[in-house]
């Protein structure tokens, strides 16, 4: 449960600096925050957390196991071993973080992180759902060395963190001791950008001196242009996790050689065989490229997915919560309801003619699990959920009938009400 609880308390603390950072920018520059994005960015962030909760059990498996029946030493639990822990996390980071670069299977996942045009705090939310469970072996020679679980997963948190704040454009530059040993705002934003200068650059998470000891720093220039060379042009956080998966099948079945089929894998983005053309060069940024800008047909839908959105946030933190104390059942459909919230939304903001039937089915489905489970489980609350869940969600079904049927009056009922 702690694990989860970390979650649970620091979700809304992020969500709070997001705001913050919002209302900071909003007079400064209108195009700092674009609403799809951000929710799109929150959401695959969502995903993450819940992702998190099935693979997090293995990972932490995985680091007993080695630290148990592997390790070379003891490391006593302290500051000397928290401060090895520290630098030797971030070392084993950068490498890591490297490899997400270099390396197809790894760029898969850990270019869901990149996927945003924009830089913010909420694209730090933007997490990959299985880049852990990919990189996590690089990681083993921490409890291989003895350092005991609760130190390294407490400075694996503390890293994490650490890593949010730097994703911003309102601090310019912090003094020039401070980024000559740390990671910054300046020198991430290089790391976001997919100019050709830019690209594979400042992959430290706190520590830069990584960067500049093993050849990969740049300093922050001309402001990049941040995103893919390829750009996804989706709301799905799905989609947003298998895209380059998907292309790589496609692309791999070109192949005729089965080595370099193979090869493909473990080679860099880009790498092609000669057969192909050999390697795809990296493509200059457009001066007039314009940004993927999908979205509502109306305000009100685009308020919809904002109210839904802080109602999964809320699902969320209530089932990270509940977790231990939940029936296997309901710990299975709570996650997939996330999941599928999360889906609908990008669909709402992208469009799709099946999200008005998909939409019914997960409000209905909502309300069968929320009231089963207070009935099967919790008894005595189970009045105090059913009448005000019943009304809510017949709130939500006609507010999202009537705006996706482009009947304008429920929308302007929404939008006075998000005004007033």
């Amino acid at each position: 449960m702690s694990g989860n609880l970390t979650i649970v308390i620091a979700t809304p603390v992020f969500l709070v600096m997001v705001l913050l950072e919002y209302f900071a920018m909003r007079k400064k520059n209108k195009d700092y925050y674009h609403l799809n994005d951000a929710i799109t960015n929150l959401n695959i962030g969502v995903g993450h957390v819940v992702s998190k909760v099935v693979v997090g059990v293995f990972l932490v498996w995985m680091y007993h196991l080695v630290y148990e029946h592997a390790r070379l030493f003891t490391i006593p639990s302290g500051v000397l071993s928290f401060i090895f822990c520290l630098v030797a996390y971030d070392f084993f980071f950068y490498w890591a973080h490297r490899l997400g670069h270099r390396m197809n299977i790894f760029w898969g996942a850990h270019g869901v992180h990149h996927q945003s045009e924009y830089y913010n705090l909420a694209v730090a939310l933007r997490q990959s759902w299985v880049h852990a469970a990919l990189a996590f072996v690089i990681f083993l020679p921490i409890p291989f060395l003895g350092v005991d679980p609760v130190t390294f997963f407490s400075i694996l948190s503390i890293n994490s963190f650490y890593q949010f704040w730097i994703h911003t454009d309102v601090i310019n530059r912090m003094p020039k001791w401070f980024e000559a040993i740390f990671n910054s705002p300046t020198h991430h934003r290089v790391h976001h950008g997919r100019d050709e200068k830019y690209i594979d650059k400042n992959h430290a998470g706190m520590f830069i001196v990584f960067d500049k000891w093993f050849g990969t720093f740049q300093e922050e220039e001309e402001t990049p242009n941040y995103g893919v060379t390829k750009p996804i042009n989706s709301w799905n956080p799905v989609w947003a996790n298998v895209e380059y998966y998907v292309n790589m099948v496609q692309t791999g079945k070109k192949f005729s050689s089965w080595k370099d089929k193979l090869k493909y894998i473990v080679a860099k983005p880009g790498w092609q065989p000669d057969e192909l053309g050999g390697e795809i060069p990296i493509p200059k940024v457009e001066q007039e490229y314009k940004r993927f800008n999908s979205a509502p047909t109306n305000t009100g839908l685009s308020i919809y997915v904002l109210v839904q959105f802080a109602f999964i946030v809320i699902g969320l933190v209530s089932y990270l919560y509940h977790y231990d104390k939940l029936p296997v059942f309901y710990k299975v459909l709570g996650f997939w309801l996330v999941m599928l919230s999360t889906v609908i939304c990008g669909a709402i903001m992208e469009q799709k003619k099946w999200v008005k039937y998909a939409e019914y089915g997960r409000l209905l489905l909502i309300l069968f699990g929320l009231n089963t489970l207070y009935y099967l489980n919790f008894n005595s609350w189970f009045y105090v959920m059913l009448i005000p869940s019943v009304i809510l969600g017949a709130y939500f079904l006609t507010w999202f009938t009537l705006n996706i049927n482009n009947k304008f009056v429920f929308k302007n009922m929404a939008v006075n009400r998000i005004e007033k």
